[in-house]
């Protein structure tokens, strides 16, 4: 169970995400260029996985499915716009799309394909259900707060399976030492380099909860940590508590580098300047080092190789937040925009405390 960084109230709504409740945009790294060898096409998909429509324009056109570009993974059970780069000799065949799941918005071209990764972020627009005046007076107060403030980074329930224990699997095909078969080993040791990162952060919102909460000298008891550090500490700001040795980032993105000076890290993490990161662990990762790895060890695994590691940011702030409320449905539709590989679901498990279990469960 996850530790949450606001001390509201659980706030009641339901949730399902569903081709007509859950609605998502991407918004691309960077402005096509008009003209290229490469056809760019807004896509909006219905009740289809990313992978599933990469396999329809294959047949559709042809193409081999490793020469069709796209910028992230998208749910099946929702309505999704993103953008898919192909070969621009190949328009044409484009006329075979005949399935009603798929819709071509736009097209234009690019000198260059689209790959993993290029993605600013995401827009959301998100329709909650059986809310009372209350709760959606309460959403509205606690998100603009969020926005304000940020949100941890956590990765959502869809990296761990329906049976949320994918991670497992992971662990075991990651520490046989074999190499990877396939997409669904990679996915399966994926989600548990997401285990460890979501355990880490949750053990950093716990310590950051106490010390934000009891006096210098009850934290320093509860936490064993020396008192001196603690009254260190207190000095942040910010609520997520920065030590030595954490790697900071640019925030959306820059050149990590190491918390050195706690205070004037934490000045910078307030205004949005510098956001912490967390450890993905796998070949090349690069680990904090001093009090920050001490926190860190714990959710480390050295022997995992089989997939390249990362830093992620353990902290973001959710923008162009609105909400609109209909009184005689109980509907409140919740709109904002997160930075990509960052999960709608969590942010509003924050604002709910509690872990999102819809009935349905068949995302990407």
């Amino acid at each position: 169970m996850k530790n949450y960084a606001y001390k509201h109230e659980p706030i009641a709504f339901d949730f399902e995400q569903t081709i007509d409740r859950f609605f998502v945009e991407e918004v691309p790294l960077f402005k096509f260029t008009g003209h290229g060898n490469n056809l760019i096409l807004k896509i909006k998909k219905q009740d289809m996985s990313t992978w599933k429509l990469i396999h329809v324009i294959s047949k559709a056109t042809g193409l081999n499915e490793r020469d069709i570009g796209y910028a992230g993974l998208k749910d099946k059970n929702a309505t999704a716009i993103q953008y898919i780069s192909i070969p621009k000799n190949v328009e044409r065949e484009l006329k075979n799309l005949t399935t009603e799941k798929i819709e071509i918005l736009e097209k234009t071209y690019n000198k260059a394909p689209i790959k993993i990764g290029h993605l600013k972020g995401n827009k959301f627009s998100i329709k909650l259900h059986n809310v009372n005046q209350k709760s959606a007076t309460a959403i509205e107060k606690v998100s603009k707060e969020m926005s304000q403030h940020g949100i941890p980074n956590y990765f959502g329930y869809q990296r761990f399976g329906e049976d949320r224990r994918s991670y497992l699997q992971g662990k075991d095909i990651a520490q046989s030492g074999k190499k990877l078969k396939g997409a669904k080993e990679k996915l399966l040791v994926a989600s548990y380099q997401s285990y460890l990162f979501n355990s880490w952060l949750s053990e950093r919102i716990r310590v950051s909860l106490a010390i934000n909460s009891y006096s210098p000298s009850e934290v320093s008891k509860k936490l064993s940590y020396p008192k001196p550090l603690v009254e260190a500490l207190t000095k942040q700001k910010q609520f997520f508590k920065l030590f030595i040795g954490d790697i900071m980032m640019p925030y959306p993105y820059g050149k990590d580098l190491f918390v050195k000076d706690m205070l004037y890290s934490s000045e910078q993490f307030l205004e949005g300047k510098l956001s912490p990161t967390g450890l993905i662990c796998g070949s090349h990762a690069k680990r904090s080092v001093s009090d920050a790895y001490h926190l860190e060890a714990t959710y480390d695994d050295s022997e995992l190789n089989a997939l390249k590691g990362d830093r992620r940011f353990a902290w973001i702030w959710p923008k162009d937040l609105s909400s609109k409320y209909n009184s005689d449905t109980k509907v409140l539709t919740i709109e904002f925009y997160l930075p990509k590989g960052s999960y709608a679901t969590t942010f509003l498990e924050e604002i709910g405390k509690k872990e999102l279990r819809p009935s349905k469960e068949d995302s990407d």
